[in-house]
């Protein structure tokens, strides 16, 4: 289950984790035009035991105009047009690209006036892959970061 984490409790917590932008501060993460979701395991669930107290995934999420390429380019959050996902972190199997998905659908659910759904990921094999994968298209490649883009769903 999807969940904006930007006010939990622990989620500075759940920050020191970041593999990619650690020394980005919490404070930033969730001011105006930013957001922190979380994936979580349906506590309700009658197949199968929860395995996981905590989150599963996490993803943060800064509303842009336009594709950054570098993340002074997050600050760009004047009339957003896109969800650039800047860091994803999984904790699970499968969970990195359950909530890349997952956000990808809520934003377009509930933001109609976001377009495009692009990451700033890092100029690793690991990330191009990942994104690759996932179905999202190459678009370009900066000095230290990399642009994908999710198609709508």
């Amino acid at each position: 289950m999807l969940e904006l984490i930007n006010g939990h409790e622990n989620l500075s917590a759940f920050l020191k984790d970041d593999p990619v932008r650690p020394h980005i501060p919490m404070s930033w993460r969730v001011t105006q035009g930013r957001e922190v979701y979380g994936l979580f395991e349906d506590q309700y669930a009658v197949e199968a035991p929860v395995n996981f107290e905590g989150p599963r995934a996490i993803i943060c999420v800064a509303y842009t105009n336009g594709v950054g390429i570098e993340e002074r380019d997050l600050n760009n959050i004047e009339d957003p047009d896109t969800a650039m996902f800047y860091t994803v972190w999984s904790y699970d199997k499968g969970a990195g690209r359950e909530i890349v998905l997952a956000t990808q659908k809520h934003i377009q659910e509930t933001k109609k006036h976001i377009f495009r759904f692009v990451t700033l990921s890092p100029l690793t094999v690991m990330a191009e892959r990942f994104h690759l994968r996932n179905g999202a298209h190459f678009i370009r490649k900066g000095k230290k970061c990399q642009n994908f883009e999710y198609p709508r769903q």
